[in-house]
């Protein structure tokens, strides 16, 4: 189980970049068993220094008086015009100083997916999130004359494969790089040691979460090859988020007038927001950190959630400066000092008898701690459109987006805001039951709220607008009839076989105003 497809440690896996740390007492034998998996000497200093955050005890509580709320942050209406006002051989050259990496190790288990999340087909003619990222990239490359414009997926052990298999097949001429995602020991909660799983030992291991794009970068060598190729700048984002796409503007904005070697794009954060984590000012530092609730103490949770007081987000879109990645790095020994996520489960998380352990993360993010200036930029929620879930699958599915000529997906131009929509999980939550029940994605353009209760099977010319509700109690999917429904509330319960006429819908005083260049598009 090989870290990386990078030389063995043996041959100086990162370890010229890597400055021996202080010895953590007992991690010796973590240290043996990574060695031994071939792992780099930057993941092991990753890991080393994750596992003193839980042998120290260390919390990563960050209390309400340590931090002041992020304000005046600068926004991306202001970094418009940003490329026109390069000098030189303008955004051609710019672009052979990037790099696009899009993290790519994750499932979807959480929606039944086997395969990679982004081999997972979200537009029509089955079209994938990987199909839509190469071709914007080879867009890219062809539009502003920058063949040198680098292409690298971030995959795991589980996606490496079918990743391969995908491009080797549909984009066979476009040049890409594998930056392969480390793998971390389990812990045994009760004796700190790595844990021990002989049933199946590959359940020993475990991901370390999208920070460790910074030890993998390292410990493979890309980081030195990047700058020897004259790479200085990395725009990092999911996979899954087809609103990230490389910006010119804001690249020209990062490289050129933000003068920050790292540069956070956040949103604002909504009701529906207020559990997640939040951007803040360090009052030791004075400069940007992220609060996640896992690091808000108990007597602070109202204000953490109060999202008037701390206003942005995190949209994991973010901008590198890589000299100055590689001097921080330097600066630390060879890794970047990211609070430690503690995840207790067990070693085999499909059986909870088996042993507990504990699964130590990082996330990216947090690295805006660690770089002097960083700064943050507020984006529009175009720019923050994850599918986490089949309901934001069925919504990009459906008319509410449309492809533009570059392979960048959008808001159809009469769509102000993403439809909101709420599906049953007992009959949507995994995708291939969602599938089943809907054969045509609605028409959602001039849909505002739509809430699915039961077995509800979408067929072709079915069109809601406004806020719907439709609901079936039964055991049997009812196949809604397809016409067009407006601000209903549909019970097909006692239909079984769904012949609903104009009473089955009640419309409520506020009618939605349709788009017919939406509809009819």
């Amino acid at each position: 189980m090989s870290a990386s497809s990078a030389p063995p440690v043996t041959d100086g896996r990162g370890g010229s970049n890597v400055v021996e740390q202080t010895p953590v007492p007992g991690f010796d034998l973590f240290r043996l068993k990574m060695r031994k998996e071939d792992c780099s000497t930057a993941s092991i200093a990753a890991f080393e220094n994750n596992y003193k955050s839980l042998v120290n005890g260390e919390t990563g509580m960050i209390p309400e008086d340590a931090i002041t709320p992020a304000s005046g942050l600068p926004t991306y209406e202001s970094t418009r015009g940003a490329a026109a006002r390069l000098p030189g051989k303008g955004i051609a050259e710019l672009l052979s100083q990037t790099a696009v990496v899009k993290l790519n190790g994750g499932l979807g288990t959480s929606m039944g997916l086997e395969k990679a999340k982004s081999l997972l087909p979200v537009r029509g003619n089955d079209t994938t999130f990987l199909d839509l990222i190469g071709r914007q990239v080879e867009h890219m490359r062809k539009q502003h004359g920058a063949p040198n414009l680098k292409f690298l997926l971030m995959n795991s052990f589980s996606t490496s494969d079918d990743t391969k298999e995908f491009f080797g097949g549909r984009f066979p001429q476009l040049q890409w790089t594998e930056l392969m995602q480390n793998m971390s020991p389990k812990i045994d909660k009760a004796t700190k040691t790595p844990a021990v799983f002989e049933e199946n030992p590959k359940l020993e291991w475990c991901p370390p979460g999208h920070g460790d794009i910074y030890p993998a970068l390292l410990g493979t060598g890309t980081l030195d090859r990047l700058l020897e190729d004259g790479v200085k700048y990395l725009f990092v984002s999911n996979s899954d988020n087809l609103g990230a796409t490389l910006d010119l503007d804001l690249l020209a904005y990062f490289a050129n007038e933000s003068g920050a070697p790292f540069l956070m794009e956040v949103c604002e954060r909504t009701e529906s927001d207020k559990k997640g984590g939040h951007l803040a000012v360090s009052n030791a530092t004075n400069g940007l950190i992220l609060r996640e609730s896992a690091q808000c103490p108990k007597e602070d949770e109202g204000s953490f959630q109060d999202v008037t007081k701390h206003r942005f987000f995190n949209t994991n879109n973010l901008w590198v400066n890589l000299v100055h990645l590689k001097a921080t790095m330097s600066k630390h020994g060879g890794l970047l000092p990211l609070p430690t996520i503690f995840n207790e489960k067990t070693v085999d998380p499909r059986n909870k008898k088996t042993p507990k352990v504990y699964q130590l993360e990082t996330a990216m993010g947090s690295a805006i701690a660690c770089f002097d200036k960083a700064g943050a930029v507020c984006v529009p929620r175009t720019r923050f459109a994850p599918v986490k879930t089949c309901a934001d699958l069925l919504v990009l599915r459906s008319d509410a987006y449309t492809t533009l000529p570059d392979s960048r997906v959008q808001l159809t131009p009469c769509v102000a805001k993403s439809p909101v929509v709420k599906l049953d999980d007992d009959h949507y939550k995994l995708v291939d039951k969602l599938d089943a029940l809907v054969e045509a994605a609605p028409s959602l353009s001039a849909c505002t709220k739509l809430t699915v209760q039961g077995p509800v099977r979408f067929v072709a010319g079915t069109t809601l607008k406004g806020s719907c509700r439709i609901v079936n109690h039964g055991a049997d999917a009812v196949t809604l009839p397809p016409k067009t429904y407006v601000d209903c509330d549909i019970d097909l319960t006692a239909s079984a076989t769904a012949t609903a006429d104009n009473d089955a819908a009640v419309p409520s005083k506020a009618r939605a105003t349709g788009c017919f260049g939406c509809l009819f598009r």
